[in-house]
């Protein structure tokens, strides 16, 4: 075979290549025609009878030199790399997505900003139980420079017969005593109907685990102009976290902080498995602001702090953690509150933990 030869069959498979692309990306774009129908029509993207549907037509009218494996293989890979198209499209068109909005949000609470670069720290009782109660730990928070407090007014538990919360009410005394000592309070809501009403006595209202997928409650969330605290559900996976916090931002309300909070899986040496690699995960997924609660995740007082010190070396924005004042006789989760001495030994620690800014 000449030179000649040689370059006149290169040029040709040149030409086939470029042909061979060209069919490529027309295919992606039917294909993206398709992802967008199937989004309208909440139909799972992948549709794995369809794609061996398409195969077997494939290698019916395979004629060769190929062999049948490697036509599968190569067809295979298009049809992966079509879907992850379909993904990424889904991915752009989110709210939350960082591709949607490349700066961070950063979530104002009461004139604190939440995501700005400074760790916010959030502490307080698991429960509210009385005015007292939640009065010592705010002195304690408010005695540290500390801008924030949680506390549950409404509890959602696993048994019908423990503490439920104190609901109204609980409200209330979280109202006075953020009142008092110049603190935004952040308190859990379960039910659509208590949204509005919550929003006359709380700063933040949280989502809880058991409710990440309470789509009414995401939804009267997003309707009111009040940051969103949205914990992650216990069997939940990251992508069900960030779309459920999209029926939010869907509605209107982007002042939304994600909480990792740690997950249900078959270890029992913590309550839950704190999926640490999530932070950064959603950091760069989203570009909402990302908060660890030690305390649900580990359950554990002698874990708090090596936990929350992991927490903002992988970059979360904020460190939640209960307090309460004598959790031997606590209403709920008396295991995992610190005390207010181990608050103090605990803050102490984790300050020393910080690098110092210039």
């Amino acid at each position: 075979m000449s030179n000649q030869e040689l370059d006149q069959l290169r040029g040709k498979v040149d030409e086939m290549n470029v042909q061979i692309l060209k069919l490529i990306n027309e295919r992606a774009e039917l294909v993206q025609d398709i992802g967008r129908i199937k989004e309208k029509q909440s139909v799972n993207r992948y549709d794995p009878v369809r794609e061996r549907s398409m195969l077997n037509t494939l290698l019916e009218k395979n004629d060769g030199p190929f062999e049948r494996s490697t036509v599968e293989h190569i067809f295979k890979e298009i049809f992966k790399a079509s879907l992850e198209l379909q993904e990424d499209d889904h991915r752009k068109a989110l709210l939350v997505s960082r591709k949607k909005k490349q700066s961070d949000t950063v979530v104002t609470v009461r004139g604190h900003q939440v995501g700005n670069g400074t760790p916010t720290f959030v502490f307080g009782p698991c429960s509210v139980e009385s005015y007292e109660q939640v009065a010592e730990v705010a002195k304690a928070i408010k005695g540290k420079g500390l801008k924030m407090m949680r506390g549950g007014a409404f509890k959602p538990r696993t048994s019908p017969y423990d503490f439920q919360g104190l609901g109204l009410e609980g409200l209330k005394i979280l109202k006075r005593v953020a009142d008092e000592f110049d603190l935004a309070v952040i308190s859990e809501i379960v039910s659509p109907a208590d949204v509005e009403m919550a929003c006359e006595y709380i700063d933040v209202i949280q989502i809880g685990a058991r409710n990440m997928q309470n789509f009414e409650l995401l939804k009267a969330a997003g309707s009111v102009k009040k940051p969103i605290l949205l914990k992650r559900g216990l069997a939940a996976t990251i992508d069900e976290f960030i779309n459920a916090a999209e029926y939010i931002l869907a509605q209107g309300n982007d002042q939304v902080i994600l909480c990792e909070r740690g997950i249900r899986t078959y270890e029992r040496a913590t309550r839950n498995t704190l999926d640490i690699t999530a932070v950064p995960i959603l950091k760069q997924e989203t570009h909402l602001p990302v908060f660890v609660d030690v305390t649900h995740s580990t359950g554990r007082r002698d874990l708090l702090l090596p936990a929350a010190k992991a927490g903002l070396a992988i970059g979360a924005d904020g460190i939640m953690a209960e307090v309460h004042p004598d959790p031997a006789v606590a209403l709920s989760d008396a295991a995992q509150q610190m005390n207010l001495q181990q608050f103090d030994e605990f803050y102490t620690e984790i300050l020393k933990s910080m690098p110092v800014k210039a």
